[in-house]
């Protein structure tokens, strides 16, 4: 009898675009934003998603549309996060702040816009080019998903 053998990339699928936007703005003000130039309903999750590494927990703010019309689901993400991370000696001092990351491979970006269930008439350049447009915005780019090492960060 033949046995299967079923392993972590038999569930992965990458039918999904990852941009990455780098903005000062707030996350509330990006999605408003986002939600305005490409005719979005991205509204904010009651729980954000939730990393650990390195005895460091990370908790990432999380904006969700899921476009019956189109059949996609955008997940905006910030890429960023503040940990305090207390240290055992007394002084004045005693809290030191880490930034953690949600994608390590990506640093500079601050937010990630994730567009699921794409098929092969979807534009995502021309979604990139519509966020560029908005001022606060210095840039955008599609990640390339094959060089993140951390991808399972984005299952969410």
């Amino acid at each position: 009898m033949a046995h299967l053998k079923l392993t972590i990339d038999d569930f992965y699928s990458n039918d999904f675009e990852l941009i990455a936007i780098h903005t000062t703005i707030e996350d509330y003000k990006l999605a408003y934003l986002i939600n305005r130039i490409l005719e979005l309903s991205l509204s904010k999750n009651q729980k954000d998603i939730c990393i650990q590494s390195n005895n460091e927990t990370g908790f990432f703010p999380w904006f969700y549309f899921d476009d019956d019309k189109h059949d996609l689901i955008w997940n905006l993400v910030a890429n960023k996060t503040v940990v305090a991370k207390s240290n055992t000696s007394i002084g004045l001092f005693d809290e030191d702040n880490v930034t953690f990351h949600l994608i390590p491979e990506l640093k500079k970006a601050d937010y990630l816009l994730k567009i699921e269930n794409l098929d092969d008439h979807f534009n995502t350049q021309l979604v990139v080019n519509k966020i560029i447009e908005i001022n606060q915005v210095s840039t955008c780019y599609i990640a390339d998903v094959d060089a993140i090492k951390s991808i399972n960060n984005l299952i969410f």
